[in-house]
């Protein structure tokens, strides 16, 4: 009833700031990140936050085409059954590019019991987190998004801006960091960070980055990791909607095209104890440089022992594969290192308290519920073992990255099916149904005939 009540509270503040809705969208991430959910008229919300909503417990465990899978509990095998929902407190919010009032709402499954679900994404990111959060340790996490804005309007998949002044031509070349490359979109970017603001989400800056056409928008840190996972969703379908507002598509694809860069999905993350102390900058040994415990090194120590083991969770469908390469800046090998942007884990420019580690393996198409439910086990394993992560790369150092986490769909899922870490913290049959989602998947995509094939082998054979 308490949070019946809250609720209410926040639809009516809600709508005391942008108007009465006249239909609420309810929001669960499914096994891939994607939002699915329903439509209701506003008089419903009532009803629904008073715990009268179900809905069917499949949706979390579809692949990335929205289909069930054969063998996966919850779908067509068993009746698709329903099971209870409830509302997630402090998701109220407002759908600004709709074109009538609308709300928008986050939900989540329960067990038939009122349990949590186990195999909603929330409840794995938080059964991952446990162990950290039993012992008084606090993630304090953001996310960086990268993505490619297309032309809407072409007839073919390219970039959308930035075009040689005066022609209808891409510009050539990165020319990263160009301000210029920001102006072309800055009816876009304002669209974005006002619809962000009304829906609560913590947008920080926007860049251009390595390929033309690329972004990159960073969100702010919050000391809630679930949290933290909403705003990336969220913000994903703001950019969207204000891409199509634009004439643009906006493509979170992880390799869109094959000799520009790839997208990815980084995870900032430091740890605080209960007294609101950096937990990375404490503890008995110290290095000399830079000022950070054994428990960093630790830390860090987990996430690449774990890395090839969660390359599946990373790289979660076939085009994922195609951005790891030897030859782009996308990590492929379990390295680390102060400041330096080919690792696998970088440990940013930072003093005592605000200490922290990037993980930079993830693309953009990865869901971000599960990329830091991995982030986490890995942490809390390397500090359990006490993981020695080895020599860091320095800072200014070259090297040429090394092939050492599987670059094929099927051999991850192979090291993520065998992985007993990952099962402990991400749950046994959870991590059953994601590999037999992904396999049915794979072998769908690669059973697929393309043009490539003919264009290689008609002639040839």
């Amino acid at each position: 009833m308490a949070n019946s009540r809250s609720l209410l509270a926040e639809l009516r503040a809600a709508e005391k700031e942008h108007g009465k809705f006249e239909s609420i969208e309810l929001l669960i991430p499914d096994l891939s990140g994607v939002l699915r959910g329903k439509r209701i008229r506003r008089d419903d919300f009532e009803k629904c936050a008073d715990g009268g909503l179900v809905f069917c417990a499949g949706v979390t465990l579809l692949n990335t085409l929205g289909e069930v899978t054969t063998g996966v509990p919850y779908g067509a095998d068993d009746g698709d059954p329903d099971f209870p929902a409830r509302l997630v407190p402090g998701s109220v919010a407002p759908v600004p590019w709709s074109s009538k009032p609308m709300g928008q709402a986050f939900f989540r499954i329960v067990g038939e019991d009122g349990s949590d679900f186990p195999n909603d994404s929330r409840t794995v990111l938080e059964r991952a987190l446990k162990p950290l959060t039993d012992k008084g340790i606090k993630p304090v996490v953001a996310t960086e998004l990268e993505f490619y804005l297309l032309d809407a309007h072409s007839g073919t998949l390219r970039i959308g801006a930035p075009m040689v002044p005066g022609t209808d031509r891409p510009q050539p070349g990165p020319q990263v960091y160009l301000p210029e490359d920001l102006y072309e979109v800055e009816g876009f970017l304002d669209d974005v960070y006002a619809w962000c603001a009304a829906q609560n989400v913590p947008a920080e800056a926007a860049i251009s980055e390595y390929s033309p056409g690329q972004f990159e928008i960073n969100l702010h840190h919050v000391d809630d990791a679930v949290l933290a996972c909403d705003h990336a969703v969220m913000l994903k379908r703001i950019i969207k909607a204000a891409a199509r507002k634009h004439g643009f598509i906006a493509c979170f694809m992880a390799k869109p095209f094959e000799e520009d860069s790839g997208s990815g999905l980084h995870i900032h993350m430091s740890l605080v104890d209960e007294d609101g102390k950096n937990y990375f900058s404490q503890g008995k040994e110290k290095m000399a440089l830079p000022p950070f415990s054994a428990r960093l090194r630790h830390a860090v120590g987990g996430l690449l022992k774990l890395m090839p083991d969660s390359t599946a969770i990373f790289c979660p469908n076939a085009n994922s594969y195609r951005r790891l390469r030897p030859d782009s800046f996308a990590p492929i090998e379990p390295n680390w290192g102060v400041n330096h942007r080919v690792v696998s884990v970088r440990i940013p420019e930072s003093d005592e308290s605000n200490l922290r580690l990037e993980h930079r393996v993830a693309g953009a198409d990865a869901n971000p519920y599960l990329v830091m439910a991995a982030v986490a086990a890995g942490v809390h394993y390397g500090m359990r073992y006490r993981v020695d992560p080895g020599e860091m790369v320095e800072q200014g150092a070259e090297i040429v990255p090394e092939l050492k986490i599987p670059n094929r769909w099927d051999a991850a899922l192979d090291l993520f099916q065998q992985s007993d870490v990952l099962h402990e913290y991400l749950g046994e049959d959870y991590c059953r149904y994601y590999t037999l989602v992904r396999r049915t998947e794979s072998q769908k995509f690669h059973n697929h005939v393309s043009q490539l094939d003919f264009d290689w082998y008609l002639r040839a054979v």
